[in-house]
């Protein structure tokens, strides 16, 4: 029973059985993730969410890929799902900063600012399709870590892109 419940997480309560395009479902569905997060209003709440969701994610795909006989399955997106929120935490940390308290929902999808949030979800997709050094090797890593480190590891690769731009744009 543990273990179907795993593989239906694993599988992003099913959204990662679509045969087309699993990983980008499982990164929209990760934004609704990110929506959550943000909605507990609390920056401590928001980084326990992310590191549950990282070893929920490593559990959940080795009980995985054992049911389906297969490294890293393409069906299993909990990776995605989880590693979206970390995808924005270096806007989410500027904004707590500004502002003093945690970011909401709106702030990411103002006229302003939804161009923004569209541009790090495609980053994410874009990293974690081409997977740019270390990111490939990371799937190396034994089971549940293999697949979820290397989505962790794109996240990473959009908060340095984030962070130059922010850099170069002279923002406060």
């Amino acid at each position: 029973m543990i273990s179907n419940a795993a593989l239906w997480l694993a599988q992003g309560l099913g959204i990662g059985r679509i045969p087309w395009a699993p990983g980008t479902w499982g990164s929209l569905l990760g934004l609704g993730w990110t929506a959550a997060l943000l909605a507990s209003g609390s920056l401590a709440l928001f980084w326990m969410g992310v590191a549950a969701g990282f070893f929920i994610s490593v559990w959940a795909g080795n009980i995985a890929e054992a049911r389906l006989h297969t490294t890293d399955p393409p069906s299993v997106v909990l990776d995605e799902i989880t590693a979206v929120p970390l995808c924005f935490a270096g806007w989410i940390v500027v904004l707590s900063v500004q502002a003093g308290h945690l970011p909401g929902l709106r702030d990411f999808v103002r006229p302003t600012t939804w161009p923004l949030t569209a541009a790090v979800f495609l980053a994410f997709r874009f990293f974690d399709i081409v997977k740019p050094w270390p990111i490939r090797q990371s799937q190396a890593l034994p089971g549940g870590w293999g697949i979820t480190v290397d989505d962790f590891l794109a996240a990473g690769y959009v908060n340095l892109c984030m962070g130059v731009l922010w850099m170069a744009s002279g923002a406060k």
